[in-house]
């Protein structure tokens, strides 16, 4: 069994633990510590004294098989490869379906969640996609994903959009409960992903499911909630009320000069506000189309969501806004790891799997580790997809 010895660097597991050696066997972290006696049998030490060890980053809404279509066939954008992950830092994924569920299907998602885990990613998958009711596998919510390894709630369930399918109040609170039930029976979060249009009803929804029913407040994960300015603030409002908040990475020049709240900014502000971090999550929104409508709902341009904005983002957060290492780091590690139990994932610790981000101190990726193994080392990546290894 091949094992590393990660010696001498400044650990953040999130909470900074100081300088420590971290001891990786198999897939698991075995120790963290003071580890200078340590010797087994195919043992690699990597000296990474000067340099920052965190979790790996856990992306917890990506489309895997590729999004958009919103501009026609050729707009349809393709599918996450391991390569682009790991370069990033990423070692886990959470993958959804959008806009299209026509061309693409929970079936697929599943596969190529499968797919993503046989090349040494960790990943799983939500159920559904903006249009209600929702497509299962199995019949019904709660089967899927008590019963679907790789299923672990419902989502993105698009609100206070013009390609939502206008769910009623009725409707979107069964489809939380159902989640809640499977969550329970299979002992992760269950929970919905909720996207958010620029709509004015906003997070009404949401706000009158926790006035209105006994589901929990922290039972759904509204995203792209940074997408402009009204919408942030009700956002910041919403968490101070317990509820949890995912801001999306990608964005485009365009719609930062239109008023999106650029995730770094948005999470010194919300950390400001007081709202805890374990409420806050980035994700990436990757392999998603970014569609520029009019004002009439016109497709007036559309680009490409990328992983490799969930590190910069955190990265702008330390270097330009000023937040601790250590506050922001957990919104793309524990925080989506805790919201969506994950078993074994967001931490450097002992036990948790053997995902590690390695950083110089410009904060950029100097090696990757997922599952135990050497995705990038050096800055070269190593591990590779199915049909791109040579």
């Amino acid at each position: 069994m091949r094992s590393y010895l990660l010696r001498g660097g400044d650990v953040f597991s999130p909470e900074p633990l100081g300088r420590c050696d971290v001891l990786c066997v198999g897939e698991r972290i075995a120790a963290v510590g003071d580890l200078g006696g340590v010797c087994l049998p195919d043992l690699e030490v990597v000296d990474v004294s000067g340099l920052v060890v965190l979790p790996g980053l856990i992306d917890n809404h990506v489309h895997i098989l590729g999004g958009g279509g919103e501009g026609g066939p050729a707009t349809r954008t393709p599918e996450l490869s391991v390569e682009e992950a790991f370069r990033s830092g990423v070692t886990t994924v959470i993958g959804v379906l959008g806009t299209d569920d026509v061309t693409r299907s929970v079936a697929s998602l599943v596969a190529k969640s499968r797919g993503l885990a046989a090349e040494g990613m960790s990943a799983w998958v939500m159920v559904g996609s903006y249009q209600l009711p929702v497509a299962t596998l199995t019949g019904s919510i709660r089967s899927d994903i008590a019963l679907v390894e790789a299923v672990i709630g419902v989502g993105e369930v698009a609100l206070s959009d013009h390609r939502s399918s206008q769910p009623s109040f009725e409707e979107f609170v069964r489809l939380a409960a159902a989640a809640r039930v499977g969550g329970m029976l299979k002992g992760f979060g269950g929970k919905v992903n909720v996207h958010m249009g620029d709509g004015p009803r906003g997070l009404e929804m949401l706000r009158r499911a926790a006035r209105e029913t006994e589901i929990p407040v922290d039972q759904f994960i509204p995203t792209h909630v940074n997408r402009n300015p009204k919408l942030f603030d009700e956002a910041v409002a919403y968490a101070l009320e317990g509820g949890v908040v995912d801001l999306t990475t990608s964005t485009t020049p365009v719609f930062l000069a239109e008023g999106e709240v650029k995730c770094s900014l948005g999470l010194r502000r919300l950390l400001d506000a007081g709202v805890p971090v374990e409420r806050i999550c980035f994700s990436s929104d990757g392999q998603g189309s970014l569609p520029d409508f009019d004002p009439e709902g016109n497709l007036r341009g559309l680009t490409v969501g990328g992983v490799g904005s969930l590190w910069e983002e955190v990265r702008d957060s330390v270097l330009s806004e000023g937040v601790p290492l250590e506050r922001a780091v957990p919104v793309a590690t524990s925080s989506p790891a805790r919201f969506h139990r994950l078993p074994r994932k967001g931490s450097v610790a002992e036990g948790f799997d053997g995902d590690l981000l390695v950083v110089d101190q410009d904060l950029r990726p100097v090696h990757v580790m997922s599952r135990g193994s050497m995705a990038v080392r050096d800055r070269e990546l190593i591990m590779r997809s199915t049909f791109s290894r040579r």
